[in-house]
């Protein structure tokens, strides 16, 4: 167009600056840029909104800052393009800021204000009380009946976990009004609390109503059936998808094998993999973590090779999935590698490969690996902090864990709940009641941190194991959330440890009302009534399991051998060199009667049984 002599106006810098958005690419919109600094509608309020939201999409907040503040006259247009993209970028603050200024200007708002403020709020702070004043706002302006705005909010509430005004939200759209996008935002909303039952009901009403279901639609679903109990409907949502045809949509494929490994189908995830042509640095990631999650670090680790082989580079989810396949197996060497991969990929400098290598390095039991590694990292975040006090609690290093959680407050870092729940479980290793509820009044008191299920299980366990018994069950009872299974668990644990019945059937009841399938509460109330000789009560707890059909899972153990991972169950000689093995048990056995075994040979001779 410039060749041909053709001056640009202002229709036409906008669509140039939309396809430099898209691409955000700096260069080619700073040239832009200039050809409008140089043209003659370089006043015009409809380019140089334009040239701000331009500059937003390729992350400029300082260029786009300069250009709107410059403007020699705004309309709600500009002042929305500001909004939005500071919100996109996650500035909370300066979007209030600058919405309070819109305000005292003047500016009539609209719907594209109202949702830019919506998307503020669901993007970093998540707070509901802000989120509600930002809906009244909405309603007093008139928008309540806007179908853009009102699925905006299904979605806000949803992410501000507060499921409730999001079905309020959604069953107050007329329903000559509702969308497609309506019906996705509820069903995702359901998807966040991970309610698979209520999502496909709420999919069911939407057949009903003549809605067409698209790929967000089963997007939705398949997330909210990612969980063990909803694997017959995961695979019913993926009927459903094949007979729309958004299977062949990476987006789904993706989401269907990692819905599959979630639910505990590897099989399945592995056959859908297989079958995926196109594959994506996240189909090999989604691969690579169901594989890791299960436990299963051979074919994680066979599938980062394969991936590399196929010229994918594996990025910061895949490097996270396999140091975590590391630390649930306690696999070292293996996780030494990763260490030595990762750095030499230019991730030294990543805190968060850092964090994980340190929380890998501590499950596995090297401490003087995690602490070093700790210490030379250049920027120490909250995260990085309470990774290496988890770890002191979990190798029972309580002194140090404390030492570093004071150290962290001197550096002026505010620790959060996952901070405090890492100094409890110390406390409660080294059986420090004291201290432990000192902790716990410095969280709820000093820094306002309101304690979730795990913080309360820890108290109880420390009250547990002091013998208060009493003082345990009273706050327990006085809690004000619902208890779970694992605070129920911890004071059964303690009934268990000072032989309190009276208390630990109570305790065993609720249990067994919770998850009636859990083997766990079923053999320590048997054991409870075993060390007190109450063999009506063993039987009693054994006629259940077996009305039930509760089976206890055998114990297993793991062995690393030249980096090759071994499993071995109890009563197992299924393992190709049973025979080795056990003819060496066998000779241990035999040395360990005539008492000619070192303390060494005796440490080895235990592990191997």
């Amino acid at each position: 167009m410039k060749q041909n002599g053709l001056q640009p106006d202002n229709f036409t810098f906008p669509f140039v600056a939309k396809a430099c958005s898209k691409l955000s690419n700096l260069r080619f919109s700073q040239i832009i840029h200039t050809h409008v600094v140089k043209s003659p509608v370089c006043s015009d309020v409809f380019v140089q909104t334009a040239v701000v939201d331009m500059y937003l999409k390729c992350d400029r907040l300082s260029d786009a800052h300069g250009v709107f503040e410059k403007m020699p006259a705004r309309d709600v247009a500009a002042w929305n393009s500001m909004i939005v993209g500071l919100a996109q970028l996650g500035f909370t603050n300066r979007v209030f800021c600058l919405f309070h200024r819109m305000r005292l200007a003047g500016i009539q708002l609209d719907s594209i204000t109202i949702m830019g403020l919506t998307q503020a709020i669901t993007s970093h702070s998540k707070n509901v009380e802000l989120l509600k004043a930002i809906h009244s706002l909405g309603i007093r302006i008139g928008l309540e009946a806007d179908i853009s705005v009102a699925n905006t909010w299904i979605s806000a509430y949803a992410k501000c976990s507060d499921l409730d005004s999001a079905k309020v939200v959604f069953d107050g759209i007329d329903l000559d009004v509702r969308t497609v996008v309506s019906w996705n935002s509820m069903i995702a909303a359901y998807s966040n609390f991970e309610k698979s039952i209520d999502a496909l009901n709420c999919y069911k009403r939407m057949l009903v109503d003549g809605y067409r279901p698209d790929s967000s639609t089963i997007l939705g679903l398949l997330s909210s059936c990612a969980q063990p109990k909803a694997l017959l409907q995961g695979a019913s949502v993926h009927c459903h998808g094949i007979q729309l045809g958004c299977d062949s949509d990476i987006a789904v494929a993706n989401t269907l094998i990692s819905m599959y490994s979630r639910c505990g189908d590897i099989f399945a995830a592995r056959l859908l993999f297989d079958c995926v042509s196109c594959r994506t640095c996240v189909t090999w990631n989604v691969m690579i973590s169901g594989y890791a999650d299960k436990g299963d670090l051979d074919e994680a680790l066979e599938l980062f090779d394969a991936m590399e082989t196929a010229g994918e580079k594996p990025d910061l989810v895949t490097m996270l999935s396999v140091i975590s396949g590391c630390s649930q197996t306690g696999s070292l060497e293996v996780g030494k590698w990763i260490n030595g991969y990762a750095f030499s990929n230019g991730l030294r400098d990543n805190t968060i490969i850092c964090n994980a290598l340190i929380d890998m390095y501590a499950k596995c039991g090297s401490m003087n690996d995690a602490r070093k590694l700790f210490y030379a990292l250049p920027e120490k975040t909250v995260v990085s902090w309470t990774t290496i006090i988890s770890g002191c609690a979990l190798n029972g290093e309580v002194k140090e864990a404390l030492n570093l959680f004071n150290r962290m407050l001197e550096s002026g870092l505010k620790p959060n709940h996952v901070t405090f729940l890492a100094v409890l479980q110390a406390c409660a290793h080294a059986g420090l009641l004291e201290k432990g509820l000192e902790c716990f009044d410095v969280m709820t008191k000093v820094f306002r941190i309101n304690p979730c299920l795990d913080h309360y299980s820890c108290v109880v366990d420390l009250l547990g194991r002091k013998g208060k018994i009493r003082e345990a069950f009273e706050l327990l009872e006085n809690m004000p959330l619902k208890p779970d299974a694992g605070v129920w668990s911890s004071l059964l644990s303690a009934c268990k440890i000072h032989q309190n019945i009276e208390i630990a059937e109570y305790v065993s009841c609720h249990l067994f009302e919770l998850d009636p399938l859990a083997a766990v509460p079923y053999v320590e109330m048997a054991n409870i009534y075993a060390s007190d000789g109450k063999w009506d009560g063993v039987a009693a707890i054994r006629k259940m399991m077996k009305c039930n059909s509760v089976k206890k899972s055998a114990g297993k153990s793991i062995v690393q051998v030249n980096g090759k991972r071994h499993v071995f169950a109890v009563e197992d000689r299924g393992h190709s060199e049973s025979l080795c093995i056990y003819e060496m048990l066998d000779s241990l056995m035999l040395l360990l009667k005539e008492g000619d075994l070192s303390e060494s040979e005796l440490t080895l001779e235990h592990e191997l049984a």
